[in-house]
């Protein structure tokens, strides 16, 4: 965040200047025009998309403040996990990163509007599509790309890869579909009994939505009362099937049955944003759970083994690319209400591209975890023990 913060302030003060009055500066045949910030529209009313509701009499607003530091921090945040992606994505075709890797541009807007409307304080636990997750939750892109390279200076310290990462608050990245839902109503059960007013948000894809442990989820969850959002980022496919041949109901935001639901647009971070504060409060009043289906879409294949034009075509990509980029609708949004200027989007495009860079460089030359740590941190608090290896008379030893 502090980070962040330093980007946008310097972004400011290439185009401010420090005087408050504006500036022309002539550098040969380019000519910089400086604008102050009482040039700028501070703060913005947008209309958004009507939310399609289950078994609630009210839903979201359908209009969203934005303020002028709100916007180029979700611009921030969104154009930071699209850089990441397309660096892992570079990495694995050169071979440096291996295994599984689901990248998640094109979705970047749920990810930043769910963080935007939640508190640091609160839980969120989701699938294995979780890099997007792992920056809004805290962790630096040095720490995410490392992680994907297997060095030790990754968020996991080398031995988690794509599908394990961790921060405060934030319990992964789980390889197994579905099963971070169980858990996720675990995490609200906590958030319960301790009295804290916390919630979770339990997210899953389409393609998990029709497991068995998400009904068995729902109900327990309905039964208690249990402060969780439940939330289905729908990109349309799970692995290479559409949704229409996967599901005999697409509604996913019905599929609680005897639990509130929204469906979302979840290309407009500020959509996601009000629908996900809504929902938030929902389970704060202690309403119970909710369902939140994100309609969203990947960009690349369901994973980096996946090319993701054999079950669709370019041109539907393309197409989405062009009308929905969350990343696109955000900026022109902004520059259509006077909130910022062209020369600052590119400023903070830079400084990203140059952090990117640099936590690539890292990614690549920071060292392996050396073999005697493999077994470490099995357990917490733990005293020293022998693990065995891969015959019984191979011993490591675990040191929490």
């Amino acid at each position: 965040m502090k980070t962040m913060l330093a980007i946008i302030s310097n972004a400011l003060c290439r185009i401010t200047g420090k005087n408050a009055g504006a500036q022309t500066v002539s550098e040969g045949a380019r000519v910089v025009v400086s604008r102050s910030l009482s040039d700028f529209t501070p703060q913005a009313t947008f209309d958004i998309k009507k939310c399609d509701l289950h078994s609630l009499e009210a839903g979201p607003p359908e209009k969203a403040e934005l303020t002028r530091e709100q916007g180029l921090q979700y611009y921030h945040t969104m154009q930071m996990v699209r850089r990441m992606e397309l660096k892992a994505d570079q990495l694995y075709k050169q071979k440096i990163i291996r295994g599984f890797c689901h990248l998640y541009d094109g979705q970047e807007a749920c990810a930043a509007g769910i963080e935007a409307a939640i508190n640091p304080s609160d839980h969120l636990i989701t699938a294995y599509r979780a890099h997007g997750y792992t920056y809004t939750r805290g962790v630096s892109v040095k720490e995410i790309l490392a992680e994907l390279t297997g060095r030790k200076g990754g968020v996991a310290k080398g031995k988690g890869g794509s599908m394990h990462m961790y921060a405060p608050h934030f319990y992964g990245g789980n390889g197994i579909v579905g099963a971070q839902v169980p858990l996720g109503a675990g995490i609200a059960l906590a958030c319960q009994y301790q009295g804290n007013n916390q919630i979770c948000v339990t997210l899953y894809g389409d393609g998990a939505a029709n497991q068995g442990q998400l009904f068995e989820t729902f109900n327990m969850a309905a039964l208690w009362k249990l402060p969780c959002v439940f939330i289905c980022e729908n990109n349309k496919y799970g692995m290479g099937t559409s949704v229409e041949r996967a599901s005999a109901s697409t509604d996913y935001y019905k599929r609680g049955d005897f639990i509130p639901g929204l469906r979302v647009d979840g290309m407009d971070v500020l959509c996601v944003r009000e629908a996900t504060k809504f929902a938030a409060d929902h389970c704060r009043a202690g309403k119970g759970p909710i369902i939140m289906e994100l309609q969203t879409y990947r960009y690349h294949g369901h994973s980096m083994s996946d090319p993701g034009v054999s079950y669709r075509t370019r041109e539907e990509i393309q197409e989405v690319r062009s009308k929905s980029d969350p990343i696109s609708m955000l900026k022109e949004r902004m520059l259509g209400a006077n909130m910022a200027s062209v020369e600052e989007f590119k400023e903070i495009d830079i400084e990203i591209r140059k952090e990117v860079e640099e936590s690539a460089q890292f990614a690549t030359s920071d060292p392996e975890p050396p073999l005697e740590e493999l077994c470490n941190h099995i357990f917490s608090n733990s005293p020293p023990l022998e693990v065995r290896g891969t015959n019984p008379w191979s011993k490591l030893k675990s040191v929490s």
